[in-house]
Order: C-alpha cells, then structure tokens, then sequence
C-alpha cells in the first residue's frame, strides 16, 4: 500500500499543476473596469482580470513598458510616444470618440476667449499626452512657431491646481477631467479637439503577453468592445456606475458620455492613417526623434473579436 501510495504521489507530483491565467489590465480613472461592470460583459470570465488604476495614460505605459501590467488604455498620443521610444507593445482594439472633451480650459474670469488668445502664455499638459497633441495641432494651424509656447508639464491633479490658483493660463487636457471642472464651474473651454485630432483610443498589450495571453486578450476584446457599443447607447446607466466607483457626482460622466458618441472600430487603412498623422506631428514638432511607421504598431489580427463583441451587443 505504501509503494502505491509514493508511485500516486510521484506521479502527481510530475503532472503539472493547472494556473489560473491572470490578466493584468490597466485602467485609467475607471474607464474600462465602470462601464464593463455597467454592461454586465465581466460575468463568466474564463481568466481573472487584475486591475490597476492610473491617473493617465503616461504611467499607465511605463507600467506596461515595464512589465508590471499586460494591457492597458491609452489615447493616441500617449500610445505614440512610448511607441516611439521603443516599447514592446501593440494596439490591439481601437475606439473613436467627438473630440470635444478633448480642450483647451481656463479659468471662468480669464480674459482668454480663444486659442490665439494663448500665444506666449503658459499651459499646462502632460508630456505626450492627448492634451499636448491638442496644443500642438492647434498652435500649427495658427502657424505658430515654437518659441510662442510657454508650456509647463504636468501630471493632471498638478496641472488642474495650476490652473484654479493661476499659476498656469490654461490647461490642456481631457476626459474626465474636462467635464468635471466644466460642470462645477471652475472653467471653461477655449479651443477643443473636435475636427482636428482623430479622436483615438487603444487598448495597447504587451508583445509576450499577445504571446502567452492570446485567448485571454481575445476574449477581452469582445467583452470590450461589446461593452463600448452599450454605454454609448446607455450613457446614465454607464455614468451612473462611473460615479459609483470614482466618487465624482454623475453630472461629469454624463456630460462626458453625452458629446462623446464613443464607438469600436476595426484597426484598418483610416485607423492607421489617423495615427501616422499623429506621429508625424510627433515628429515635426522634436518629440519623437525619428519618423514612426504606423503599420508596426498595430496588431490587426484582434478585429475579429471587435467585430464580434460590437455585432453581440446589437442582438
């Protein structure tokens, strides 16, 4: 009995053991992880899904750069630079929104009233953000040259202290964090992103996690994308369950969710343009010192799981 009890126990202990996949996924102030919960995409999931919260986009990739997450959500700009800067990672899942949200604030008294308005005073924005894009693109379309901006970067609870206490002029930046202040009437909007910034967003995965992790991102994917076509469609119960988790009053989500009209889109010829043109901004303006060739970037071979999770959402 003896003998066959340490042949059982040899044999177990050469089988290998069965591990959990595990997902670490980056989110950035609740985006992903609020609306998949509001959609009711998270339940049955084959793999668990690891949250990390970030403030913004530029932690969120150095998490990933890093190794510390698996994927993550990150805005064009963003997702450009630390592309350019030679980041083991690919876009995977592709979102357009209204750019509207994407602005330019000052302060409600502020004698500021448009972008031209700006010329050699100081914005804050974070460094290769979607923000600093905005800037750019608008002061290259007012021919501006650069030495006419003074701009002061900052991650975004620095950045929205500047600006309330005056020590910046503006403040370059996005959403949420344009609803909320425009909501509680602490600024206002001078120049926003809408018709002159593609308005994309990816969900960026690490190049051995695309590797080791492929059916647990898939599955991602789909849930993802199923989950962006209802909140678009269920704009107060997604905010409500946005509001649940942040802590902010529901009227930002909503005022959000309302102008943004945010969409799934397949990674194809228009989706890879856009972020040529992106990086070929980048690139004029010295941010990234060499010329970045979009196609590299992208990891097409997901759309069929955004096309499935957006078709799944309609039936």
């Amino acid at each position: 009995m003896r003998k066959i009890l340490a042949l059982l126990a040899l044999v177990l202990t050469a089988l290998p053991l069965h591990a959990e996949t595990v997902l670490r996924v980056g989110d950035q102030k609740g985006g992903s992880r609020a609306l998949m919960e509001a959609a009711g995409v998270l339940d049955g999931l084959p793999y668990r899904i690891d949250w990390r919260e970030f403030a913004a986009a530029a932690p969120l990739l150095e998490a990933l750069n890093a190794g510390a997450i698996d994927t993550g959500i990150a805005g064009d700009a963003p997702f450009t630079f630390a592309a350019a800067a030679g980041a083991p990672i690919k876009a995977i899942f592709a979102i357009r929104q209204n750019q509207a949200g994407l602005a330019v604030l000052v302060r409600p008294d502020s004698a500021v009233t448009r972008f031209a308005d700006l010329k050699d005073k100081r914005i804050a924005t974070g460094r290769g953000s979607i923000g600093h894009m905005l800037v750019l693109a608008q002061a290259e379309r007012a021919g501006w040259s650069k030495g006419d901006l003074a701009l002061s970067f900052l991650p975004p609870a620095d950045a929205q202290m500047a600006l309330t206490s005056g020590a910046v002029e503006a403040w370059a930046t996005w959403e949420p964090y344009t609803s909320q202040l425009e909501t509680s009437g602490r600024a206002r909007i001078v120049a926003d992103g809408a018709g002159l910034t593609p308005g994309l967003t990816f969900q960026v995965a690490r190049d051995d996690a695309i590797a080791s992790k492929r059916a647990a991102l898939e599955d991602f994917v789909r849930r993802l994308a199923r989950a962006r076509v209802w909140g678009t469609a269920n704009p107060e119960a997604f905010a409500k369950r946005w509001s649940a988790l942040i802590g902010l009053p529901e009227a930002v989500p909503l005022a959000w969710f309302r102008r943004a009209d945010i969409r799934p889109v397949p990674i194809d010829a228009s989706v890879i343009a856009d972020e040529q043109r992106v990086a070929d901004l980048y690139h004029r303006a010295g941010l990234i010192p060499r010329p970045l060739a979009a196609p590299g970037v992208f990891d097409a071979s997901f759309n069929a799981a955004t096309r499935a999770g957006a078709a799944a959402a309609t039936q």
